[in-house]
């Protein structure tokens, strides 16, 4: 059995881009993460030592986002998928990253990748 922690539209300033335009003026990009987590022992203790800190994985992706400069979304996404295998114990994420309005005439244009650990 797999449960799932879930955060949905994470809303962050950064730049990211290809453009000249784009890599002077920060712009939103929207993150989703889901991440696979066993939470019985944490509803058992309920207690947040037991589970995963969706808090404090949160203020380590906003923080990584906003200083960095990536040319592609993909590539944040990658990155952003490795910070939370890599610093926060999680066996499997799936990174959804949003970059609303990048394309005229479209609401939303993004990404979504599922990595596990290794």
């Amino acid at each position: 059995m797999t449960d799932t922690i879930f955060l949905k539209d994470l809303r962050i300033q950064t730049i990211v881009g290809v453009w000249d335009w784009e890599r002077r003026l920060p712009q939103m990009v929207s993150i989703d993460l889901e991440m696979a987590a066993d939470i019985r022992r944490a509803a058992a203790a309920d207690s947040l030592d037991a589970t995963l800190d969706y808090k404090a994985l949160t203020n380590r992706i906003r923080a990584f986002v906003e200083a960095s400069r990536f040319q592609l979304i993909e590539t944040m996404a990658e990155q952003v998928a490795a910070i939370i295998l890599g610093e926060f114990g999680v066996p499997w994420v799936r990174v959804t990253v949003h970059k609303p309005f990048a394309i005229r005439d479209s609401r939303d244009v993004g990404v979504s990748i599922e990595r596990g650990a290794r």
